[in-house]
């Protein structure tokens, strides 16, 4: 019962109950669901009188069949046929900005963990520029940062479309500037970043540490704060942690409203999964629920994935999903709890905090550059995964283990003297940690 047929069907099956079957063939014979779209199931009828009918009539009885199907508040709409194509259209339109699509403040499951970064966030989406400037929330990767911040985004675009909106990741701040540079297009840079009503900025503790980027993030920031502008930044950690921050942007950031995000508590994760499951037209049981809340803990993302397998195996083996399933689906994000990255997206992460491809640092090129990035993919290979200094050789052309150990061994060595390669540690790890 997972399909939106074998979920109308379920709908049907009740109100049969208390309609003759004449009545569910006047009111309902030509009424077909057509998705769910945020937690309401979309049907399309023929008539305007029947969907008056329908909603005068059998809405409450149709809101407690899928509230009790998805364990959860559920609603349901009605729409003719021009409507229907109405509403494709706007959803179309909706994706003007492609990075906020999905992401609103009505999917975001609030707990004790996050409310008070979510409230922030809304007061800065209703009233931006003139509550709490800048906006910094931080905390662990895959806890919904990011979600806040699109999330901010998006209510602005579709209450306020003449506002422009910029949204960028701090280490594609660092690549699109030094691509102006080397174009000599800087110019065009700065007229796209500065000259925005809200500038939202995702992981900024990349810029750390970056001197060129930095002083031109200072002066980006600067001219949007002074024009009344809002910005919005999302960190995985707080300004006093990033020890290569300069003390410039430090003082501003912390100038505004700090809101950390913590892991969420069983209560949350469990409603995180049965939100997700709804959107997906995923039905589980609250066996399932509760034994995937307490297996997976470390992130949102973690437990998104795990539904969204599970919504696989239903399309695949077209059955309903048992507590097997459930298992087998967490099997591979799961270690006692913990994500275990795969070597390829290890050194793909350190590759790109690089500027190289991942055939780079797996290839002979022995530039300085590639050389220590190879050394920091070795050396987080061998702390993030189980794998053996002869299998880490592997992933790099058959090194043999005794170089794999020296570079391994280099890497430790600079992290117990240079702070600046402990950020880069950190940095890559939480960025192989989003998952």
């Amino acid at each position: 019962m997972n399909s939106l047929n074998d979920i109308w069907t379920e709908v049907l099956k009740v109100l049969s109950r208390q309609l003759t079957p004449t009545a569910i063939t006047t009111w309902f014979s030509d009424c077909v669901p057509v998705e769910i779209d945020n937690s309401c199931l979309v049907l399309q009828t023929t008539s305007d009188f029947k969907r008056k009918i329908i909603n005068d009539r059998f809405a409450e009885t149709i809101r407690t069949v899928l509230s009790d199907i998805f364990s959860g508040d559920f609603d349901f709409l009605i729409l003719l046929p021009d409507e229907l194509e109405q509403h494709n259209a706007e959803k179309v339109a909706s994706t003007d900005l492609p990075e906020m699509a999905g992401y609103t403040f009505d999917r975001f499951i609030v707990g004790n963990s996050n409310k008070f970064a979510h409230a922030a966030a809304v007061a800065v989406a209703e009233r931006p520029g003139e509550t709490y400037n800048p906006l910094f929330i931080y905390g662990n990767s895959g806890l919904g940062k990011t979600h806040l911040l699109l999330s901010i985004g998006q209510y602005i675009h579709e209450h306020s479309p003449g506002k422009k909106i910029e949204y960028i990741k701090g280490d594609e701040f660092t690549n699109q500037l030094v691509k102006a540079i080397k174009e000599g297009t800087a110019e065009e840079f700065r007229t796209r970043y500065r000259n925005v009503d809200l500038f939202l900025v995702d992981d900024i503790q990349f810029i750390a540490g970056k001197q060129q980027t930095q002083n031109e993030f200072f002066h980006t920031f600067n001219n949007i704060y002074e024009a009344g502008h809002q910005i919005v930044i999302t960190s995985d950690r707080p300004p006093m942690e990033m020890s290569l921050l300069d003390d410039r942007l430090r003082t501003r950031f912390e100038g505004g409203l700090m809101a950390d995000i913590q892991p969420p508590d069983v209560e949350t994760r469990m409603a995180i999964i049965r939100n997700k499951a709804s959107q997906l037209a995923l039905v589980l049981s609250d066996d399932a629920v509760e034994y995937i809340a307490e297996n997976v803990t470390a992130n949102i993302r973690q437990l998104e994935g795990v539904i969204k397998r599970l919504t696989a195996y239903k399309q695949i083996l077209n059955r309903t999903i048992d507590i097997d399933d459930v298992k087998r689906a967490i099997a591979d994000v799961t270690r006692t709890g913990e994500f275990v990255p795969q070597p390829d997206r290890i050194i793909k992460e350190t590759a790109r905090y690089y500027g190289l491809k991942s055939e780079d640092l797996r290839g002979q090129n022995r530039s300085k550059n590639t050389a220590i990035a190879r050394q920091v993919a070795m050396y987080l290979i061998r702390t993030l995964t189980t794998l053996s200094l002869k299998d880490i050789g592997a992933e790099f052309e058959d090194r043999n283990h005794a170089t794999v150990l020296s570079s391994i061994r280099k890497i430790e060595d600079l992290l117990k003297s240079d702070a600046r390669m402990a950020e880069t540690i950190r940095d890559i790890t939480s960025n192989i940690n989003t998952v």
